[in-house]
């Protein structure tokens, strides 16, 4: 059971490593490096854990990635003509049941400050202190709201209701500014913890939680030499290499929700993905004119945005379409629906990670195909553990909400693979190395003793290691974002 577990992950793990992708998700299809804030990176799904209940789950989709906190003045605030999405199917047939939409405004105040008798606005994003409090705004020229959505049924036709603040009611959640630096946030972690909300969740008995803003980076991989025709050692030690992207941030929208909540009926698996999409159309005037901006004082220039939305972002198993989907397809798949996945098949039944690894390297790949054991966990889950009783094969993250919780101390960054069957990819938490069991598992692993089974007892790892004492024990999990200023 541990190996099928484990496969999937390796499959998606090891294609990472062989088209050298920058991590989980980031810029891996041509069109989306042209809109870096709709980009998905990582989404995580677990049974919390440490300081929350274990009657919640918890889910955190990350946008906008590889963010250097020193990238001012406009730092990484999202697109407010996007909707970001999360959708849970709680039936195994491919189609979501529940999604939970994002949706973000800008709130503008034009700060000036006199000169030579003129009121003349400032060029930076705040002009004193910001917080402790999320209140605590009067400095700040620009930042940023939100809404979530709750849709029951078909995501652009079903039933919506707000989710609302549970201290005022309120439907407008506040977005922290990123971490600039500490003369103008003193205590960030404090300031990012006023903006984690209580909420109440349409259809839903018990309470949840909302976070949306600025993380530390919580993706570990050995990048550069991933790069480089993944010039390290595959078979050395596990911390060998350095986590390259360990200085980044990234942006996460973070819920917690009751698992009674999300569940349909008896059956305890969900599958769950995160999505971004944009308006059809969009014109911008190239040479806008005093007259042709909007905002007022926000400078933007004019534009026209109108037509359904268009999905162009996809992310649910870590490193499918970095490395499993072929380039010619990759635009393809982000904007697919998991209902119509089999035209990617051949890319999970021959996948061509483990052939670059063996021209690479000289070990031995498997030989068998299809490879029907990545597809099992891979498209419909494990029997007896992430698949649902009448499922649909399609890429999504599964977890089997019945699964106890592994505490803290005791979760292996290897999950399934070493016995830790509340890890990946039995759902995704934060310390779940993925790259390193999803390399274990494209090379083998599942297979076992089976003659063609290729190199599947070497310990393949990246070198950059993950583990779950890396983040925090409570809700949003992710670690406070990097200051901008080191001083």
């Amino acid at each position: 059971m541990q190996s099928r577990i484990t496969i999937p992950a390796a499959l998606l793990s090891a294609a990472i490593v062989a088209s050298g992708a920058s991590a989980s998700s980031h810029r891996e299809a041509p069109f989306i490096t042209h809109a870096p804030k709709v980009d998905g990176s990582d989404f995580y799904m677990f049974r919390s854990y440490g300081n929350e209940s274990d009657a919640t789950v918890t889910l955190i989709a990350n946008y906008l990635p590889l963010q250097d906190a020193y990238g001012g003045p406009n730092y990484f605030d999202l697109d407010t003509s996007a909707v970001y999405e999360i959708h849970i199917d709680n039936n195994g047939d491919a189609v979501e049941d529940i999604t939970f939409q994002f949706a973000f405004d800008d709130v503008v105040q034009d700060l000036k400050v006199p000169v030579n008798g003129e009121m003349v606005s400032v060029p930076l994003k705040n002009i004193g202190a910001i917080g402790p409090q999320a209140d605590g705004t009067s400095n700040v020229y620009v930042r940023q709201t939100y809404t979530v959505t709750r849709i029951a049924g078909e995501r652009r036709s079903g039933n919506t209701s707000s989710v609302t603040n549970a201290a005022n009611g309120s439907a407008s959640f506040m977005k922290p500014l990123d971490n600039i630096g500490n003369k103008s946030i003193t205590d960030y972690p404090a300031y990012a913890a006023d903006h984690v909300y209580a909420v109440t969740i349409p259809g839903c008995a018990s309470q949840g939680k909302v976070f949306a803003g600025q993380r530390k980076e919580g993706f570990a991989v050995n990048l550069g030499e991933v790069f480089d025709l993944v010039n390290t050692n595959p078979v050395g030690p596990r911390d060998a290499e350095a986590n390259v992207i360990a200085d980044k941030n990234v942006t996460s929208l973070a819920l917690q929700i009751p698992i009674a909540c999300l569940t349909s009926g008896s059956e305890p698996v969900i599958g769950a993905w995160t999505t971004a999409s944009l308006p059809q159309a969009r014109i911008l005037n190239p040479s806008p004119t005093a007259d042709a901006f909007i905002g007022g004082s926000t400078g933007k220039p004019a534009t026209i945005q109108g037509g359904a939305f268009t999905q162009v972002s996809r992310l649910g198993m870590p490193l499918v379409n970095e490395v499993v989907i072929g380039l010619k397809d990759k635009d393809r798949f982000n904007a697919s629906h998991p209902s119509g996945d089999g035209q990617f098949a051949t890319y999970v039944t021959n996948p061509a990670l483990p052939e670059l690894l063996e021209a690479l390297f000289g070990v031995t790949a498997p030989n068998v195909f299809p490879r029907n054991d990545l597809v099992q966990v891979f498209l419909t889950g494990v029997p007896g553990l992430t698949q649902p009783a009448n499922v649909t094969a399609s890429e999504m993250l599964r977890l089997n909400t019945s699964v106890a919780v592994t505490p803290t101390a005791s979760q292996s960054n290897l999950g399934v693979l070493a016995g830790d069957n509340a890890g990946f990819p039995n759902g995704r938490r934060p310390g779940d190395d993925v790259v390193d069991i999803a390399l274990r598992a494209a090379m083998g692993v599942l297979l076992g003793s089976n003659p063609d089974a290729g190199d599947n007892t070497l310990p393949y790892t990246d070198g950059a290691i993950v583990s779950a004492t890396d983040f925090d024990e409570a809700f949003p999990y992710l670690k406070a974002p990097i200051a901008g200023s080191p001083n």
